[in-house]
């Protein structure tokens, strides 16, 4: 008897064990054990023959045998039986049926032996991976808990129990120190696909770990009565959240805090001590920017929705509280609410408008030829551009206290030709930089937009049509005002390369006019294709004349 027949319990004991250590169904157990027979058995009736094997998962029965067709005329005597022999294997067989021819069960030698286990294992371990991926890729989002199992070149392992995570060292919080054999609880950032098993991606320092730490201990977050709107976080030394109730006998930031702080200090603890603002989210962005300066107080919040800006000024002695340690409260406070932050005193914020309100004044003075107190006029109503007198409506301009129809009609006229002036000149200018007058075609663009772009070298279609929307509109990234010392002036860091904006940053041109403004700047290479076609076939037509 072959040793596979003498040992189809062992096969079986063994399948059942491989199945039950790796957590992967049998089948896939029995499955390579077959393919590793078929390939022994291969070795030993020839690489030629298709031969497969069936081993019976209930009684470890193994069926060995091989496919043959049936042909008029054999001619691989492999795979081929004559219509005669095959009616020796199966009574009945007809030509071009696939029948079975039995095989006896194979010796598997200690060569084969070796290579039907790796076979196995092969197989085992990709199901393996497989079933990890599918137990991981859909938990994206989860706080996880695991066993620290190395600390290599400062990236923490984390043995999860049936898989392996990775804290890359930007994820951990700084100067936690890992240590092997800990327990440790992290948030899955990500689980992609690898060929050495699923790669998991593990992260203590996203705003989403300190979420999920507040859904676990305060449950009217977790049962959807309180929400998370906003976090933001400079892991390990402190964090803001904003949050809602929506029902209003709960207070939210009580809820969140708990008893005697019960429930924020289960939280700061896991953070290693970071500091938690717990902050009322509105919906009034004014109000939210106001609650997230917490523990400052604010005079007032200018908001310039076009930049994406807010200009928010508080009392002299709140100054340093505002901007915080190292600018580290409005840099929450800014990544809280979406919008950048500049911070001003009393002081600053008056001289800022007396200094506008100058140079506005000034320009109205010089453009409208108008006397002073008209121009502060002007200005003290809220005018702060020609165009914004040239096309107000005329009625509003005329309601002004001591103007009437006929003086706003000369100032929109004058305004008018101002703007004609300004246009003639950039034009002059722009065409000294010898940006061609095509350019001045497109929609959306001014003669001082084509100034722009002269200055910056593109004077040609083809140099605007090769520029993608965001080099040519995008706004220029500045960085919040911030304090190193409550004694030194206000400072800006050194601007990165990445702040830069696109060449017409400054002028608030949309996403969709820039795209407009590069598919007008691309229309002649299509219209150069179109006319390029016949002309190529009229010319290959003649030569063939």
């Amino acid at each position: 008897m072959s040793a596979i027949s003498a040992n189809k319990a062992e096969l079986l004991a063994i399948a059942n064990a491989v199945a039950s250590e790796k957590m992967i169904d049998k089948s896939i157990v029995i499955e390579a054990m077959e393919e590793a027979i078929q390939k022994s058995a291969r070795n030993r009736y020839g690489a030629e023959n298709d031969i497969r094997a069936k081993l019976d998962p209930l009684t470890g029965d193994l069926t060995l045998w091989r496919v043959v067709e049936v042909v008029e005329e054999v001619e691989d005597y492999f795979k081929q039986v004559d219509l005669k022999q095959a009616e020796k294997l199966q009574p009945g067989a007809k030509m071009g049926d696939f029948i079975v021819d039995p095989l006896p069960p194979v010796d598997l030698g200690r060569i084969d032996a070796q290579s039907a286990k790796q076979v196995i294992f092969q197989k085992v371990r990709d199901a393996e991976r497989e079933r990890q991926f599918e137990e991981f890729k859909d938990r994206q989002g989860e706080v996880i808990t695991g066993v620290i199992k190395s600390v290599e070149f400062g990236h923490v392992i984390v043995n999860l129990g049936r898989a392996e995570g990775v804290i890359r060292r930007d994820q951990q919080i700084p100067r936690e120190a890992a240590r092997t054999g800990e327990r440790v609880r992290a948030l899955i950032t990500k689980v992609e696909r690898n060929n050495r098993g699923p790669q998991i991606f593990l992260s203590r320092a996203h705003p989403d770990f300190m979420k999920k730490l507040f859904a676990q201990e305060v449950p009217e977050i977790y049962d959807n009565i309180i929400e998370i709107k906003a976090a933001a976080r400079d892991p390990g030394s402190r964090a803001k959240i904003g949050v809602i109730s929506r029902d209003s006998s709960i207070d939210p930031v009580g809820a969140c805090v708990g008893m005697k702080g019960s429930r924020v200090q289960a939280v700061v603890q896991e953070l290693q001590g970071e500091k938690i603002d717990i902050i009322p989210w509105s919906e009034d962005t004014a109000t939210f920017v106001v609650n997230a300066l917490q523990p400052a107080t604010v005079s007032r919040v200018v908001l310039d929705e076009d930049d994406g800006r807010i200009e928010v000024v508080v009392p002299d002695d709140q100054l340093s509280l505002a901007i915080g340690r190292r600018g580290q409260n409005v840099r929450l406070a800014s990544q809280l609410t979406g919008h950048q932050i500049d911070i001003m005193t009393e002081e600053e914020a008056s001289e800022k408008r007396s200094k506008e309100f100058a140079e506005r004044s000034k320009m109205f003075e010089e453009e409208l030829d108008v006397d002073e107190t008209l121009s502060q006029l002007l200005v003290a109503e809220g005018f702060a551009e020609l165009e914004e007198v040239a096309y107000v409506d005329l009625a509003e301009l005329a309601s002004i206290e001591g103007f009437d129809d006929e003086l706003a009609e000369e100032l929109q006229s004058r305004a008018l030709e101002a703007l004609e002036r300004q246009e003639a000149a950039h034009r002059e200018v722009r065409r000294g930089l010898g940006v061609e007058d095509a350019l001045a075609e497109i929609p959306h663009l001014t003669e001082a937009m084509l100034v722009t772009l002269g200055k910056a070298g593109i004077k040609t279609l083809d140099d605007l049509a090769d520029l993608a929307t965001d080099e040519l509109i995008a706004k220029k990234r500045e960085a919040p005002r911030r304090r190193n010392n409550t004694d030194g002036p206000p400072q800006r860091r050194p601007q990165r390369e990445t702040d830069k904006g696109g060449v017409l940053g400054e002028y608030g041109l949309s996403e969709e006019q820039g795209n407009e403004i590069i598919m007008a700047a691309r229309a002649h290479w299509f219209e150069d294709e179109v006319v390029a076609g016949p002309t190529e076939e009229a010319a290959h037509a003649d030569s063939t004349q």
